[in-house]
């Protein structure tokens, strides 16, 4: 099953990005299959293998986990349908809400 995710991270450090949409299969101990980085200028990067050139691959957390701030206070998640993802990816642009809960 795929899940897909839009991870918020508040205050990020200049360079990262504000929001990661993850494209995550649950049944593959939850390894993202693509992800979206938008940054604090709305400007998108598409990445079609996350663990490209990774030393370790890590899981990617729970919706539950990640507003639990078990990853810090910094992190808000919430799930997204598939068409969200999807219209992301293919248009690359953003609609500036970088921000939320």
């Amino acid at each position: 099953m795929i899940e897909y995710i839009k991870l918020f991270w508040e205050g990020a450090p200049e360079g990262e990005p504000a929001v990661i949409f993850y494209e995550v299969d649950t049944e593959n101990e939850r390894l993202a299959l693509r992800s979206i980085d938008i940054f604090a200028d709305d400007c998108t990067r598409d990445i079609p293998d996350l663990y490209d050139g990774a030393i370790e691959i890590t899981p990617i957390p729970t919706v539950e986990e990640l507003n639990a701030h078990v990853w810090g206070e910094e992190f808000h998640a919430c799930v997204i349908e598939k068409a969200e993802f999807e219209d992301i990816w293919e248009s690359c642009t953003h609609d500036g809400k970088t921000r939320g809960r």
